[in-house]
């Protein structure tokens, strides 16, 4: 298995491997771009946001309970795919009559090795303390002791 990579990284790799896909993009459930293979943000979101209008059009017509992981739209001049894995996605585009199960694959594939945005921990101040680190924190605000003069 390949290490994990970041989507950037991951979508050059599959522009490299397949000469089929035009454009692509890795974007979360939310539409969130990670990486493109276009230059212009502008269209990357642009084909992140038809990409999820597309899964979400087929969700509310496909059969059965299970849930869809991709879909070709194909036309004349060519095609989008889309595949979903968990809270990730990627789209391409290809030109006319692309081998459909290759490109699946290597969408997939792309898809697997994007390493997952690392979660933001919450602010040091929201965190419980631990007692022993609560007793420090209390130990180092203390005023040092005063010694008590010589009766001598």
């Amino acid at each position: 298995m390949l290490p994990a990579m970041n989507a950037q990284q991951a979508l050059a790799d599959l522009t490299e491997i397949s000469s089929q896909i035009q454009a692509a993009v890795v974007f979360d459930e939310k539409g969130k771009v990670a990486g493109s293979t276009l230059a212009d943000p502008g269209r990357a979101g642009g084909l992140a946001r038809a990409a999820a209008e597309l899964l979400a059009a087929a969700d509310q017509v496909k059969p059965g309970e299970t849930a869809l992981t991709q879909l070709e739209v194909a036309t004349a001049e060519g095609s989008v795919f889309v595949v979903r894995d968990g809270k990730n996605r990627i789209a391409a585009t290809t030109g006319s009559n692309p081998t459909v199960g290759l490109v699946f694959y290597d969408l997939k594939s792309t898809l697997r090795n994007v390493k997952p945005a690392p979660t933001k921990r919450p602010p040091t101040a929201g965190r419980k303390k631990t007692a022993t680190a609560a007793k420090k924190q209390t130990a180092a605000r203390k005023p040092p002791a005063r010694k008590k003069p010589d009766a001598s």
